[in-house]
């Protein structure tokens, strides 16, 4: 059974889907009414629970809020067969950053302010 956090992510991934954009960590969160923890592990269990209760949701549309994911992850190879284009982070080696991050990033909190 869901956590009510865990539904609250996946209703906010759902709106990533329909909008086509990404969300870091915190962003996702804080929609769903929670904070994502340190290093965002919070949330992360909130993703691992909506991965295996929804799998037709896109997880990977959370990022962490560096906006970095590990090169080889399943997180990375998500992002790319969504379309996202993903370059080499500046000075870490064994990181990727979405090559249009400041485009891909959606903000609920924003977009209520330019409403």
């Amino acid at each position: 059974m869901a956590s009510v956090r865990a539904e609250g992510v996946a209703e906010a991934l759902w709106e990533l889907k329909r909008l086509d954009k990404l969300a870091t960590f915190t962003e996702v969160a804080t929609r769903a009414g929670f904070k994502p923890g340190a290093g965002g592990r919070t949330l992360m269990t909130c993703l691992t629970t909506v991965q295996r209760d929804w799998p037709h949701l896109h997880w990977w549309r959370a990022i962490p809020d560096d906006g970095m994911v590990l090169k080889e992850s399943d997180h990375a190879k998500q992002l790319s067969s969504g379309g996202f284009e993903l370059s080499a982070a500046n000075g870490k080696k064994d990181m990727m950053i979405v090559a249009t991050l400041t485009e891909s990033l959606f903000s609920w909190e924003t977009q209520v302010v330019a409403s």
